[in-house]
Parts: structure tokens; sequence; C-alpha cells
């Protein structure tokens, strides 16, 4: 196991992204969608944090922040140590090659007038890497090394299937060896058949290249296998994050614990539908909206244990008594380390 002393390859520290409401004669700011409102989270090289959460929470906003297609509000985002939250365009052309994304939909990322050659090869014509021979070498290299015939060169994107046009996405990503891949939602588009091949492939350039991911998802089985620690959103706000293990195995904010009752399980002969010892938590009411959050505890008005303190006082992310020590939980009844001496 990699040691987790070592500084990260990202840091993200208080981290805000509003964007504005508008209306009326003079289209004056009237109000602010908070899609991200203070999120805190550090990823090693080589290693994947997982987010997950609702839709509407926050986390295609959070990763598209991280690849600077964003410009934050406020806070930090630091990759080895250089903050490039508010960095100019000349500042990020070298972290450009460095920090990849692979989109949600594997038909509108990719341009259907394109081939297959020109669309991969895209990123090392833009940096002028090598030449033109060299470059063609090279996206043939990719092709193979995703799962496709490199032959498919001079194909157009509309004569490949789903799981095939997100192959294509990885391979684009992959171009410029990058160090951090930003995998938003990346098999939510594609048949059930088909998820597990690209998760598997994922996995598979993670441990042959040493990317570090950050693997944004709202299929809590998918994340549990993919990625080493799970952060849990709501609301624009990370309520739960802690190493795989732990998290599913003793979740302890609220959220996640209903998140997690909602995972189907199987029928272990009970007859009834329902896995054996299964407790199934459903939350009542609608996700607040992010233009107006409720005060205190954002998820109060759907927990069934909030008390009184949960509407006046926003319950900090702090760590709680577990093994590893590395268990945040942003809830005033998690049960925080105690305060040193």
């Amino acid at each position: 196991m990699p040691e987790h002393h070592t500084a990260p390859l990202l840091e993200v520290a208080g981290l805000h992204k509003h964007f504005p409401i508008r209306g009326g004669l003079l289209t004056r700011r009237t109000g602010a969608v908070r899609a991200v409102d203070g999120v805190d989270f550090s990823i090693e090289a080589g290693r994947s944090l997982g987010l997950v959460g609702e839709s509407g929470c926050g986390k295609s906003t959070t990763g598209r922040l991280v690849a600077r297609l964003l410009e934050p509000t406020g806070g930090a985002v630091r990759y080895r140590g250089e903050d490039i939250a508010h960095a100019s365009r000349r500042e990020l052309a070298p972290v450009r090659a460095e920090i990849q994304m692979i989109f949600q939909d594997p038909y509108s990322s990719l341009n259907p007038r394109q081939t297959v050659g020109t669309i991969v090869g895209a990123p090392l014509a833009i940096r002028r890497t090598g030449t033109a021979s060299a470059r063609r070498a090279r996206v043939r290299e990719l092709l193979a090394t995703v799962g496709l015939n490199p032959e498919h060169y001079n194909r157009f994107p509309h004569e490949f299937s789903g799981g095939q046009r997100q192959r294509i996405g990885i391979a684009r990503a992959l171009a410029l060896e990058p160090k951090l891949i930003v995998a938003d939602e990346p098999v939510s588009a594609l048949d059930v058949s088909i998820q597990a091949q690209i998760v598997n492939l994922l996995q598979q350039v993670q441990r042959d290249l040493g990317i570090a991911f950050l693997f944004i998802a709202h299929d809590l089985a998918i994340v549990r296998h993919f990625s080493h620690r799970v952060a849990v959103m709501y609301l624009g706000r990370i309520v739960e994050l802690a190493d795989r293990a732990e998290l599913y195995g003793d979740p302890r904010h609220p959220y996640t614990k209903a998140l997690l009752s909602a995972v189907p399980e199987p029928d272990l002969g009970t007859g009834d539908g329902e896995a054996q010892g299964r407790n199934r938590i459903r939350l009542s009411g609608d996700v607040p909206t992010p233009v107006d959050p409720p005060s205190g505890c954002r998820f109060r008005t759907r927990c069934p244990s909030a008390q009184a303190i949960c509407g006046t006082t926003e319950p900090p992310l702090l760590p709680v008594p577990t093994a590893t020590g590395q268990h945040l939980v942003a809830c005033h009844f998690a049960e925080p380390l105690p305060a040193a001496a």
C-alpha cells in the first residue's frame, strides 16, 4: 500500500462556485445558485477519490472547477503545491496537459465531423508534440491501450457504440500522459453490461500509468469498486469523507446511511424482495434549493435525527474515532475526536 503521509497531488480548500441569478429590466443580480459552497479534499498521486451524491449536489461543478473549466468564486485548488484556482490562461498552460477530463456523455463530447484519429490526436496537435507521423503512431497506440482497433483511426464517432465512444474519450484524455483525470460520471450514460468494462479499463489505466482520479458518480456500487477514498456531497458541501472500507462498513452521517440503504442487494431467500437484515432508510421531502439552502445543517430538513442545534449551527467536517483516524464527518452527533490537551 502507498504511504499516506506524502504530499497530495491535489488539494482543494474552501472551494466555492456561486452562479449569479439576474433579473429585472437592468438585469441586476438578484441572488446566486450556491452550487459548490465550501469543499475540502485532497488526492494523492496514483490514488482515486470517489465523489458521490444525489443529482444537483454540485459533484460535476466541483470536477469542472478542479479541471479549471470553470473559475471558482472562492477557495484554493492546489496542484503540486501551486494554487491554480485563479491562474491566467498562460499560467495554466503547463498544467493543462497534466489534468484531463473524461465527460459523462460519450455522444456530445466527441465532434461528429472529425475522425477518431483527429479527435484523439487533437491534444498532441495543439501542443505540437512530435511530427505528424509520430502523432499518428501515438494515436494508434492509444487506441490499442483502450481496447480499440488501431485501424479505427479513420472512422467517425457515429460508427461506434456508446461504450466504444467512451473508450475514444478515454484515449483522448490519455494522449498527453496526465497525472490527474477528472472522470465525470463516465459510465452513467452506458448500458449496465458495458459499465463494468469501462470501470475495469480505468482501473487498468490507473495501475499501469499511476494516474490519480477524481471519480464522480451517483452509483455507490461503482464507486466502491473503483475508488480508494470516498467523499459524500450534499447541497454543495461534503458531509462525509473516509477510506472506502470505513465509509461502506461504518457510515457515520445520516445522509450516507440513507444512500447506502438504498443500494440494491440480492434477496437471500427471504422471498419478500428485501435483502436479509436490510434496514431501508427512506428520506422525506425534496432536496432544498441551492439558491437558499437551510440554515445550520443543510441536511436537517430531511434528517430523521435532526435536533434544535442542527437548525442554528452548521457542523464542521471533523475526524471521528476510527482505526485510521482519517474518517471525517459533518454532523453534530457523529462522535468527533476529543480535542488535544
